[in-house]
């Protein structure tokens, strides 16, 4: 590794933790009400906002009703995109006459997009309309981020609140985030996209003239703004088949690095804001130390893996799958950060990473892509880790478990371990079948372990809503389409409901005052604690399945065998 790419790597590190105080302040502002530098410009329509649905915001919701506010929203919105999508054929904006999408991709694609999963089994730049596009697949990637950040700032009053009833108001909390937050920086960093190059127009495809003297028919379109707001919100569906590889969608070393800087800011600045909302930020700097020491061990994996030549390969073998532009360091630093977030964009082919790299970047989205994670997603995701590590830190010394001052009962370790088994049994249970069934066998591009990382990444990255995938690995069949569609739906939902749960629990609690024998929760010794748990669960869960896959192949690879 160079040192300009050794550089920019603790640049980029630095940056996330010092933006992390700085937004996840704002962002706490936000959601309690507080004026912020946008009141003036936005609060008009915010109002406008409530009075047009009716919705008043000073009236707040039960788990059960915020639980169902939520549904019934995505519910709307999986509707109307599945809609859009089918009929996209005899609908306006789409110059290229693209025909609607049959049922099952349709299916397949709306569910991926209202999970935030965006898992994408089409190309495209020759699937969809710009009218699917903006107001279908754009308009979720605000929405289902907009859904993760409000379940989490639910569970936060959970904990912060006593003998209450009440967790908050779904309607509110998903207007301010889109309103103060999402809208806001996905419109800025459009406008710095567009000025890097990344294409952002209604016009109909280009013809151009090859150096060859040959036609050729380019791909446009309103591409800059999906951009923005698929990484800012960890999306990461791209406008172009190849994702943030194209050239059109990620065109210089500055929009690279903003593009995965984007990838990780929000999520990393809520755990300040969760710090904000339940009244000690020391414990949302425990929580994202956690996550940063978990992204920097996997990021030196990955690298040592990447620069580290093997037997059976060549000098330029780690170039394989990657752009040349970019190099290595960046295709890596982006592969892990992608995992840890439940993004799913990609600036190269995961297939064509080492065995040992894309193990790591599966192991990333296994977890439940609780390093740092989706925005909201992944810090209520590591807070299921964080009611194991109090569980079992409570069994070690003979005391009932307490968190935050509430107390940690059977209720809630039976909800969090459902949130826990369910996109796990997704995973495993979905692959085992695939293994078994010969059309599913079929998608595969690649025999023996690699093969079978290619199935468990397919349904790691769905039932984990991450949504990227091993190139090569045909997705687009009704198999896939169903089963892989319905994982998403099992792997958001499943987890979220659970912890809604949990939120209303906890907020009916009264807070116990700490004494001699309460463990910390905020310091060094639980933030130990609370990574081994992290660890051993997911290796526990998954470590049968990685070692027939890409252990197995990184073992027969410094072998000399190849798949």
């Amino acid at each position: 590794m160079s040192t300009q790419e050794g550089l920019q790597i603790v640049l980029y590190i630095a940056l996330l933790i010092a933006a992390t105080p700085i937004l996840g302040g704002y962002m706490a502002r936000v959601f309690t009400g507080q004026r912020v530098i946008l009141t003036p410009v936005l609060r008009p329509a915010e109002n406008a906002l409530y009075r047009l649905s009716g919705l008043d915001p000073q009236v707040e919701q039960s788990w059960r009703g915020y639980a169902l506010a939520l549904l019934m929203f995505n519910a709307l919105g999986f509707a109307v995109l599945f809609a859009l999508l089918v009929l996209q054929g005899q609908l306006p904006l789409n110059p290229e006459g693209w025909p609607g999408v049959p049922t099952w991709l349709a299916f397949n694609t709306t569910a991926s997009f209202v999970t935030n999963t965006n898992w994408q089994a089409y190309a495209g730049e020759v699937t969809l309309s710009y009218l699917s596009q903006m107001l279908g697949l754009a308009v979720q990637n605000f929405l289902s981020a907009a859904t993760g950040m409000a379940v989490l700032v639910a569970l936060a009053r959970g904990l912060a609140r006593q003998s209450a009833a009440t967790v908050g108001n779904f309607g509110v909390d998903a207007t301010r985030a889109v309103l103060y937050v999402l809208l806001p920086l996905a419109s800025l960093l459009a406008v710095v996209l567009v000025s890097q190059g990344v294409v952002q127009t209604l016009a109909s495809y280009a013809e151009v003239t090859t150096l060859e003297g040959e036609s050729q028919e380019i791909p446009v379109g309103p591409a800059a703004s999906q951009v923005a707001i698929k990484q800012l919100g960890s999306n990461g569906g791209g406008f172009f088949n190849t994702n943030s590889a194209h050239p059109l969608e990620n065109p210089t070393s500055l929009s690279n690095f903003l593009q995965m800087l984007s990838l990780l800011l929000i999520p990393a600045a809520l755990t300040f804001t969760y710090g904000r909302l339940v009244g000690s930020l020391r414990q949302g700097w425990a929580i994202f130390a956690v996550m940063l020491v978990l992204f920097c061990a996997g990021l030196a994996i990955m690298l040592v893996a990447e620069y580290e030549a093997a037997p059976a390969t060549t000098e330029l073998a780690a170039l394989e799958g990657k752009e040349t532009r970019l190099g290595i360091g960046n295709s890596v630093l982006w592969a892990m950060a992608t995992t840890s977030a439940s993004n799913g964009s990609v600036n190269a082919m995961h297939s064509s990473l080492s065995p040992a790299a894309g193990g790591v970047a599966l192991f990333n989205i296994m977890l439940g892509e609780v390093i740092f994670g989706g925005v909201g997603a992944g810090l209520y995701g590591m807070l299921i880790f964080v009611v194991l590590a109090v569980f079992i830190s409570g069994l070690m010394v003979g005391r009932t478990p307490e968190y935050l001052g509430k107390k940690i009962e059977a209720h809630e370790v039976k909800l969090v371990i459902i949130a826990v088994l369910l996109p796990s049994a997704c995973i495993l249970l979905g692959a085992a079948a695939a293994s078994v069934y010969d059309q599913a066998l079929a998608s595969r591009a690649n025999a023996g372990p690699h093969g079978l990382s290619e199935i468990l990444y397919a349904f790691s990255s769905a039932s984990q809503n991450n949504g990227s995938a091993f190139a090569g690995f045909n997705a687009n069949t009704d198999f896939y389409n169903i089963v892989l569609g319905l994982c998403m739906l099992i792997g958001r939902f499943g987890v979220i409901l659970p912890m809604l749960a949990v939120a209303g629990s906890l907020a009916a609690k009264k807070r116990i005052p700490p004494s001699a024998g309460t463990l910390p929760t905020d310091g060094p010794l639980f933030v130990a604690v609370l990574l081994a748990v992290v660890v051993v669960v997911g290796g526990l869960t998954f470590f049968p399945a990685l070692a027939l896959g890409p252990i197995a192949e990184q073992l027969l690879l410094n072998a000399g065998r190849t798949f």
